[in-house]
């Protein structure tokens, strides 16, 4: 059997199909964007059939660039946008509705009745989650209450509900499988992350029928065959996992205290915690990181909204560059004697402040402050906030000092950037050489399943380093900067 696996990874904007071949070297790669639709304010909608067709179309090309039919692909990986939610018909296969994506707030006051009714202890408890429109739940719930005729046709058992990955396998197998897997199971706020299923008092809270609920397996399982006039060959679906688990995953973070954190649009870092399912006390999210034969292991999460667009709102907000690229000479080049901190709260701030209302700020302004000290100021901010993360994290852990940070993402393709964050931290920073880590986690999920690919050991051996950043500040400087840091966001929150 050949090694070559191909990856699907369906993301927010687009859709990317990669094949690797057995030596995890990328031979194959396609994308396709996609429309957002933004009907209301706040609400936020893909198209099912166009992201659909986007996958499809992904798969052919990334197959034929890569000299291969589909025939010679041992077996397909999937990586998906988790929480982003769809119901449809079991018996057409048609969506009542758009997916309404994981970024949507309509169900923000319905969040707010259930924190009101003091329910947000059970289902932090249970699902390791916080009440928010985020999650899966409560975009079911929508769905079921304002489309004609939901309701009734899901108590009778005639609606599917599914994230990404489960709707993209029921129209790769042709409605024969209704699967999901454990870590996309895990961010519905209807999932007992202890007990490792369906919660039954969750679903009567949130009223959503368990019949509409796909089983969940393990993270590499099988998950259904490939219908073969989709690809050209019946292929086997073995592996699936949430984006940022399966950046996780392809970080080779399988050890507790391993840290990997995606740099992109926001920023997502994942502490590794072993099988400790570790109850956080400093607002992040306790989760599944990964489950393989069916042992769980269990992880932190914290969000940034505001990582990369910080970069994007000095192009295209301000103007001051016109590549992202230009930022780490900025700021190198910026003056030493200005300590400017800009607070990117234009989407509010995430974790650990879970602040809505919070709006973003500058401080430290002079009238010699210029587009370097800005460029300087925005690279800093992301990194002062994955040190808020890992702050909080650590404290929920109790495992301060033993943090092994890997990242991914565009922004770590900046050194200048890089070498800050371990500064900030106080701690080494890793790039891998290959950046695809969310479709290479994806990808040995099904590799290692189909027997094609290295087990979790000699995955872990592959992992290659590309540069290693290590912390160079004196504590004194890192000190005052970080405390600069604090007091500047406890200035920017709304309450």
């Amino acid at each position: 059997m050949s090694g070559n696996i191909l990856a699907i990874d369906q993301g927010t904007t687009s859709s990317r199909a990669i094949i690797f071949d057995e030596s995890q070297n990328i031979i194959g790669i396609a994308q396709k964007e996609f429309a957002q639709h933004f009907p209301k304010s706040g609400w936020v909608e893909h198209d099912p059939e166009e992201i659909w067709q986007s996958v499809v179309d992904t798969c052919r090309e990334a197959i034929a660039n890569a000299g291969l039919q589909a025939v010679d692909i041992a077996a397909i990986g999937i990586t998906n946008q988790r929480e982003t939610t769809l119901v449809w018909d079991r018996e057409t296969g048609i969506p009542l509705y758009n997916a309404i994506v994981w970024q949507d707030r309509r169900t923000a006051e319905y969040c707010r009745k259930l924190k009101d009714n003091g329910l947000e202890e059970i289902f932090t408890r249970k699902t390791g989650l916080l009440l928010d429109p985020y999650f899966s739940g409560t975009k079911i719930n929508w769905i079921l209450e304002n489309i004609e005729g939901a309701r009734e046709r899901a108590e009778a058992g005639k609606l599917a509900f599914g994230t990404i990955d489960t709707f993209l396998i029921w129209r790769l197998t042709g409605g024969a499988s209704h699967v999901s897997d454990a870590t996309n199971a895990s961010r519905t706020l209807l999932y007992n992350i202890a007990e490792n299923q369906w919660d039954s008092e969750l679903l009567d809270i949130l009223d959503v029928p368990r019949s509409m609920l796909p089983k969940v397996l393990d993270c590499a399982a099988e998950f259904g065959v490939s219908n073969r006039d989709i690809l050209g060959a019946e292929i086997p679906i073995l592996g699936v996992a949430g984006d940022q688990q399966a950046a996780t995953i392809g970080n080779a973070c399988f050890e507790p205290g391993m840290m990997k954190s995606t740099y992109g649009t926001g920023c997502f870092a994942i502490l590794n915690t072993g099988e400790n399912l570790v109850p956080s006390k400093n607002r992040m999210l306790t989760t599944i990181a990964y489950r393989l034969d069916g042992k769980t292991t269990y992880a932190l999460e914290g969000s940034i909204f505001i990582a990369g667009a910080a970069v994007q709102w000095l192009r295209d907000g301000l103007g001051i560059i016109d590549d992202a690229t230009e930022t780490g000479k900025m700021a190198d080049n910026a003056d030493d004697e200005q300590q400017i901190y800009l607070v990117p709260a234009f989407t509010g701030l995430g974790a650990p402040h879970w602040d809505a209302d919070a709006r973003g700020a500058i401080f430290g302004l002079t009238r010699a402050t210029g587009p370097n000290e800005l460029a300087r100021a925005a690279l800093e901010a992301v990194c002062y906030q994955t040190r808020d993360l890992l702050e909080a994290m650590q404290a929920d852990w109790g495992e301060e000092g033993k943090t092994v940070l890997r990242v991914d993402g565009g922004m770590v393709a900046s050194d200048w950037t890089m070498q800050f964050l371990a500064d900030i931290l106080a701690a080494p920073v890793d790039r891998p050489s290959i950046l695809e880590t969310t479709a290479l986690g994806a990808a040995w999920l099904a590799g290692s399943k189909a027997g094609v690919w290295p087990d979790m050991e000699g995955f872990a051996k592959t992992w290659k380093l590309e540069r290693n950043f290590s912390p160079h500040m004196r504590e004194d400087d890192r000190a005052r900067k970080y405390a600069g840091w604090r007091d500047a966001v406890t200035r920017t929150l709304s309450a």
